[in-house]
């Protein structure tokens, strides 16, 4: 990958940083129609309630919304549709091996475009109980209290 390449983002998950604890990540191809790309370079994609699955050695994602685009006409495709993830067969195989094991799951974490291309990056996620959600709850208003008093202390 090139050091001058530039990364136009076109959607993010949050919410997935807050359910789970993000494990290792990992870059795919998307597998789509011309007006879903030009939808997508405008902006107009959510994977807030997206997940990814793995069947008969293929990688889809469910729930990624890409609007229509307002030019298409006939040629749109469905908002919802599933579309196919482009990996290699052994990042597919390593993957498979991980879900296998207890409280593992692949979630979509944003959407992107590098060097011209539409990428979308996964994340092995394992689950967070309800008292991990609070610790990091309490974690960040933490660090946002201590950088509020390292403002006021500077200002005067």
């Amino acid at each position: 990958m090139a050091k001058n390449e530039t990364m136009k983002l076109v959607a993010n998950n949050n919410k997935a940083y807050h359910d789970y604890f993000i494990e290792e990540k990992l870059e795919c191809g998307i597998a789509l129609c011309g007006t879903e790309v030009k939808s997508l370079r405008m902006g107009k994609c959510s994977i807030k309630e997206a997940f990814v699955r793995i069947e008969n050695g293929e990688v889809f994602v469910y729930g990624m919304h890409v609007s229509p685009y307002e030019k298409g006409n006939i040629f749109n495709k469905d908002p919802l549709r599933v579309k196919k993830l482009l990996l290699h067969r052994h990042e597919i195989n390593k993957l498979v091996g991980r879900i296998k094991e207890k409280g593992y799951t692949l979630v979509p974490l944003q959407v992107y475009f590098s060097g011209g291309k539409a990428k979308i990056e996964i994340g092995l996620a394992r689950g967070k109980k309800l008292y991990d959600k609070r610790e990091d709850i309490a974690k960040k208003d933490q660090r946002r209290e201590t950088q509020r008093e390292f403002k006021v202390k500077n200002l005067y």
